[in-house]
């Protein structure tokens, strides 16, 4: 059978559906092929679970100073398994909302995997599917080392699937991932162990973010290894598990691995050769600013790409350039500049704009001036506790244009929405300054800054 449209998306997660959908409103006829469930990585095994696993973290965190409040509670004890049937199902619905978006756009969805066949065609089963348009979504997958015994280890993807909390976990990785399931499983009761072959967590991230981030980790008792490059994983006599480094002792005594070292784009079974298209050294799809391919009329988006693998970035392409090829917007393009994000880490991460170390590249160290405060959030003024804020901004110019804003502590990742609507409009230093506080907040010390 054969059928052609005039948009055939493949990939069915965060942003091939927003792609999908655009077109159709525009009333273009359009395809959707998924092999998988709907929402791809970020609602099945990524944010959505992530952000959930972090909100059930905090729950554990307000218990630990709940006395410090005055609340005299009941021991408390964290049941894995009935919290994830409760995060599983919730996953589960959203699938089932993907699905009814879908059809209440008339977005026609093939399920299977999709192999080019020729620049303009791709077979799904016995299917042959054809379009003027074609947008690869694809997104991405855990890496895994080739290393011995790396089958013994999970990814982030095994981790949603964990029936039991792992008791003495060791996480293999520096980035988003390593970071945040880190802090979440160490917030929950377990031993956590972080393997770094570097010597520094979320390596890209402005330096004044990642030292405050991983000091505090390491103050609340996370171990962290440093400079180590793993040669196998090997399963101990008692059954635990243990790393061996290239140089070193043997590391052991966990009861799961985990990769988070990056991720993989997934291009490598889709038959790209058939288009003429050709990826990167690491398999990436090479877009310019239009999210145009080298081959006219096939485009992507999203992980895929190389670029800023967040699901936001993902929708805001698809769409815009759904809104360029169907909705008569000749200019519509995702701006890559000030692309907000955060790090749910122990304390969060909120960042847009350029790092310090980034600005004074781009401007010179004499161009660039930086305000900085380091303060305790009143939310700690009754506890022992005093896990820090830190607030920066970084500025350019003689009108102290703000290039980058970072926060780091508690709510950093809710405030820096807002304030990244600023950055993006241009806004200087003597903008914040002549914006009123509200007090008592921590953000009113991004408009106080001296």
């Amino acid at each position: 059978m054969h059928k052609h449209y005039d948009f055939l998306v493949i990939g069915g997660g965060s942003g091939g559906i927003a792609g999908a959908r655009r077109a159709a409103q525009y009333g273009a006829r359009v395809a959707l092929v998924e092999a998988g469930r709907l929402g791809g990585t970020c609602v099945n095994v990524g944010c959505v679970p992530k952000k959930i696993m972090w909100n059930a973290a905090h729950f554990a965190d307000a218990l630990a100073i709940s006395e410090d409040y005055g609340f005299t509670l009941p021991a408390a004890e964290f049941n894995w398994g009935s919290f994830k049937t409760a995060r599983d199902a919730y996953v589960e619905r959203l699938n089932g909302t993907y699905l009814r978006n879908l059809d209440s756009s008339q977005v026609e969805i093939f399920r299977g995997w999709a192999t080019f066949e020729s620049p303009r065609e791709v077979r799904v089963g016995d299917t042959l599917l054809s379009a003027d348009h074609i947008l690869i979504a694809t997104g991405g997958r855990p890496m895994v080392p080739d290393i011995p015994g790396a089958d013994l280890a999970i990814t982030s993807d095994g981790f949603f699937e964990l029936s039991e909390q792992p008791r003495r976990p060791l996480i293999i990785g520096a980035g988003y991932i390593a970071t945040e399931l880190a802090g979440v499983l160490h917030s929950l009761g377990s031993e956590v162990t972080i393997l770094l072959r570097k010597d520094i967590l979320l390596r890209g991230f402005d330096a004044t973010l990642r030292r405050t981030v991983m000091d505090e980790m390491c103050s609340a008792g996370i171990s962290i290894l440093t400079g180590i490059h793993m040669e196998s994983i090997e399963r101990e006599a008692n059954g635990h598990l243990a790393v061996r480094p290239q140089d070193g002792d043997t590391i052991g005594g966990f009861d799961c691995v985990l990769f988070a070292i990056g991720r993989d784009p997934a291009t490598d079974a889709m038959g790209i050769a058939a288009t003429g298209l050709e990826t990167d050294s690491a398999g990436f799809i090479p877009t310019d600013e239009w999210q145009n391919t080298t081959q006219p009329g096939i485009y992507a988006v999203g992980d895929v790409t190389g670029r800023q693998a967040l699901t936001p970035v993902a929708i805001a392409a698809a769409r815009r350039l759904s809104d360029r090829l169907f909705g008569g917007q000749a200019q519509a393009r995702l701006e890559y500049e000030n692309i907000p994000t955060v790090v749910f880490s122990h304390p969060p991460i909120g960042t847009v704009g350029l790092t310090e170390e980034a600005a004074k590249e781009r401007y010179g160290d004499d161009g660039v001036k930086v305000y900085q405060n380091r303060f305790t959030d009143m939310y700690y003024a009754v506890t022992p506790q005093r896990v820090p804020t830190v607030v920066k901004l970084v500025v350019t110019g003689p009108d102290e244009k703000i290039v980058g804003c970072h926060v780091v502590g508690r709510a950093a990742d809710e405030m820096i929405q807002g304030f990244a609507v600023a950055v993006t409009m241009g806004a200087t230093k003597a903008d914040f300054d002549n914006t009123v506080a509200i007090h008592p907040t921590a953000a009113e010390e991004l408009v106080t800054l001296r």
